[in-house]
């Protein structure tokens, strides 16, 4: 049996998360400033938050976080 690893496996930094806050409700429209409430350091609890919000896996949600930040400068997500 394999235990998932619940710990961040990236960081954000203050500034990629301005830019990538912008991504996530360009392509999620739903989500509210509520929703992507980010203090440098939580990114585990920022994780759980769009699980939720986005009804999807965790694997998807770490995807999409670490596939935006690697194109940081790039307008999608």
């Amino acid at each position: 049996m394999y235990q998932i690893n619940k710990m961040a496996q990236f960081t954000i930094s203050p500034q990629n998360w301005e830019r990538l806050k912008i991504k996530l409700q360009r392509k999620y429209n739903h989500l509210t400033d509520d929703d992507l409430l980010f203090e440098p350091g939580n990114e585990e609890k920022l994780i759980t938050n769009l699980e939720q919000r986005l009804n999807r896996n965790r694997e998807y949600v770490v995807f999409t976080l670490k596939k935006s930040l690697l194109n940081i400068d790039n307008n999608r997500l």
